[in-house]
């Protein structure tokens, strides 16, 4: 499942590595520039995703669609990984009223719906790919908060650690050598499926018009500016973006799973 699952996403990183640079040879046509009569066109050879009301390529804006989806995930994610754990790790090695601060602010956070949560930072940050990064961000640290907390207080019970404490080893040292590599295991299964949920969110905002600037190749716009023209047998302008947001949801799912059921063997 795992190796389906990287294979998936492997496809989905070369292509949005490749597509800015045929763009730019002009060996693809630019996403955002319609043909000359902008009226829809069903798939063709011309355009093998046919065309949107606006004229331009469906299969090209897909394309890159692609790249910016894995753009504003991979940097979400990252930073709630980086925001996430080390408060985790800190609140569960010093407890105290430090801890009781932490697991205050991140239970609020972490009971708030997901998308209620990234609709209302989106708003109160604006339109842009680091500003939706930044929303996703803050909808996951809880997550990576509560993991990492919890497994950090079981850890800081042990033995070998109450010795390292009482031979005079200071909360840096004991954080990373002793804790930092137990509670980490579980954090990779965590980021794919953070990652697809990601996805999905970002997906959602672009189709409440939240997301990122219109000019910017993206999926869940794509799908609101296709709803409108469903009802009349237009079916392209929907299928294909909501097709690449599904398989990429369903490799990042299948790394998570594959991972998980790989470190439970261990």
């Amino acid at each position: 499942m795992a190796r389906l699952g990287i294979f998936i996403v492997a496809i989905y990183i070369v292509i949005a590595l490749l597509t800015p640079f045929l763009v730019h040879l002009e060996i693809l046509p630019d996403a955002n520039l319609g043909i000359e009569n902008p009226i829809y066109s069903s798939p063709s050879m011309d355009h093998w995703c046919g065309t949107d009301r606006l004229g331009r390529d469906v299969c090209i804006r897909t394309l890159e669609g692609s790249g910016v989806a894995l753009q504003v995930v991979l940097l979400a994610v990252s930073l709630a990984v980086v925001i996430g754990v080390p408060l985790g790790m800190i609140s569960g090695y010093l407890g105290g009223v430090v801890d009781r601060a932490l697991v205050l602010v991140m239970d609020t956070l972490y009971t708030l719906p997901v998308l209620l949560l990234s609709v209302v930072l989106a708003f109160l940050l604006g339109r842009g790919i680091p500003n939706a990064a930044a929303a996703l961000c803050f909808v996951y640290v809880p997550q990576y908060f509560r993991v990492v907390r919890n497994q950090t207080a079981q850890v800081k019970a042990e033995l070998y650690v109450e010795a390292a404490q009482s031979f005079g080893a200071g909360p840096f040292w004991i954080l990373r050598k002793y804790l930092f590599k137990n509670v980490i295991t579980s954090v990779p299964v965590l980021i794919t499926l953070n990652a697809a949920d990601a996805v999905l969110v970002l997906g959602s905002l672009g189709f409440l018009g939240l997301g990122l600037p219109e000019s910017v190749p993206e999926w869940g716009a794509d799908l609101n500016l296709a709803l409108s023209a469903l009802p009349t047998g237009i079916w392209w302008t929907a299928l294909f973006p909501g097709l690449a947001m599904f398989v990429l949801v369903l490799g990042l799912s299948f790394i998570g799973e594959g991972l998980e059921v790989w470190l439970n063997r261990q």
